[in-house]
């Protein structure tokens, strides 16, 4: 991509484009001179960029912790049931969504990091066509893979170790929701489009939309009309619907970004979304791999550990939600800047990145410590259940800066156009640091095993990452201002002695 073509015959017009060609949209040059440009507004190019990463992260955050918090109320809601089937089930029903939709968010990774490099260009025409494009193929991929999981629910389930009753609740919950996955996933990459474009404000809302009416919705269907589980799935589906109307109301009607586009543009475009989103989705997939696994062993200590597993499970992105916030924050101030060719502010904004990352994780970690008497009394948690939140929130939470280094690595490595590291890493954190970790850890500590098994995996593979992606930029900086000097000394040949 940024490589220097330096094999350039035919005289010095022709050479001068051949390099511009490398660099990738930064010189948009033709044999007759610079192709017009369709301006638009790179804000992530000019001012701070601690400033961008912090406000565009709050105003992410905002919205992740109003969604997350809807599923730790969920799960509160069906803890005052009584039942640890019911938190168990939701665990596992949750394990299978993260399936599904680990390939909706490889996508809204492929609208992020197309909309902001062609934004980072002035091509809003680009950015556009790259929306309207990204929009069927998540409606068309999302949905098959939705129908793909209904007809094989319950031997999936089974898969992952519910029985008995545990099952037949898993399966009432998994059979609801399901259905909605490809709404939310069209409505979460119309919300990446937007945040991509700057306007983190209006991602923000259709977050909170959402939420607002999960929140609204959960204690009348699960209590009100006595649905139970379903009641919290059909709560859920609601709230998808209203985050696709607010991400799509917001990028078709306020940005107007969506362009016009046909089955010979699709296929045009489809090889570079799959470049970028293929190896996303790849990325993606390593994590609900390595947690199905986990979930799996723990169901061998019986429903309440997995009820324990699955408490925490609710409870850490609410907690965490800032560094989820932050990793998809700093991808389209990532974007603009390489497209616009400021690898030093990119550089700087991982650095800045990995600060507030590691703040944030500290401050959270003693805030849980403080509360575990709190946790455990409110979702009436008993037996291997207490005590594996009593050990989580004591020893773990501190391995979660080093889970926000690969996902800060990651979002950089795939507006880098380098998404293959970000599945060589993620999968190598799954296959050779979660899945021996965690089997050892079941072998020789129990369930508190599992979870600091883990733990483990993120500190090795979150670290080697993070090396990884700085010695990227350097390398792509480097490259680029090569790129830069061929072009100025090309420039000087053609000059009239």
């Amino acid at each position: 991509m940024l490589e220097c073509v330096l094999a350039m015959p035919r005289g010095p017009d022709l050479r001068r484009s051949a390099v511009a060609g490398t660099l990738d949209g930064w010189f948009r040059l033709t044999d007759q001179g610079p192709i017009a440009l369709t301006m638009s507004q790179a804000v992530f190019t000019r001012g701070s960029t601690l400033r961008h990463v912090v406000l565009m992260t709050g105003a992410s955050t905002v919205g992740l912790v109003a969604m997350f918090t809807v599923d730790l109320v969920d799960m509160y809601f069906l803890s005052l049931l009584g039942e640890q089937e019911l938190a168990a089930a939701v665990g596992f029903g949750g394990a299978l969504l993260f399936f599904l939709m680990a390939v909706s968010i490889g996508l809204q990774i492929g609208m992020g990091a197309l909309v902001s490099r062609a934004e980072g260009c002035h091509r809003r025409d680009l950015a556009g066509r790259y929306c309207s494009n990204i929009l069927i193929v998540s409606a068309i991929v999302a949905s098959l893979i939705a129908v793909l999981a209904l007809v094989y629910l319950q031997d999936l389930l089974s898969l992952l170790g519910a029985r008995g009753k545990t099952l037949e609740y898993a399966f009432s919950y998994s059979r609801i929701i399901i259905p909605a996955s490809p709404i939310l996933a069209v409505g979460m990459c119309a919300a990446n489009a937007t945040r991509s474009l700057g306007d983190a404000r209006r991602s923000m809302y259709a977050t909170l939309g959402g939420s607002a009416v999960n929140a609204i919705l959960d204690p009348i269907l699960i209590f009100g009309l006595g649905w139970g589980i379903e009641g919290a799935a059909a709560a859920s589906v609601c709230a998808r619907f209203t985050v696709m109307v607010i991400a799509f109301h917001a990028i078709f009607k306020i940005h107007q970004l969506p362009r016009p586009t046909s089955l010979r543009l699709l296929r045009e475009d489809f090889p570079g979304i799959a470049g970028v989103a293929g190896p996303a989705i790849l990325t993606n997939l390593a994590t609900p791999i390595g947690g199905a696994f986990v979930l799996r062993t723990m169901s061998q200590f019986g429903d309440s550990a997995v009820a324990g597993a699955a408490i925490m499970g609710r409870i850490t992105p609410v907690a965490f939600a800032a560094i989820f916030a932050l990793s998809g924050a700093i991808g389209p101030i990532v974007g603009q800047n390489a497209g616009a060719g400021h690898f030093d502010r990119v550089r700087r904004t991982l650095l800045e990145a990995l600060m507030c990352n590691t703040a944030y994780v500290i401050a959270i970690w003693v805030i849980l410590w403080l509360l575990a008497d709190s946790i455990v009394a409110a979702f009436s948690a008993r037996g291997p259940a207490e005590d594996l939140i009593r050990f989580y929130v004591t020893w773990l939470p501190g391995a979660f800066a080093f889970s926000g280094m690969l996902f800060v690595a990651n979002a950089c490595f795939n507006n880098l156009h380098r998404a293959h590291l970000a599945t060589v890493f993620n999968f190598s954190r799954a296959l050779l640091g979660t899945l021996p970790c965690v089997w050892l850890g079941a072998r020789w500590y129990g369930a508190p095993g599992v979870i600091a098994g883990e733990a483990l995996g993120a500190v090795v593979f979150g670290s080697l990452a993070f090396v990884a992606v700085m010695l990227q930029i350097r390398k792509l900086g480097h490259q680029y201002e090569q790129g830069r000097e061929v072009l100025a000394t090309l420039d000087q040949s053609r000059e009239p002695d």
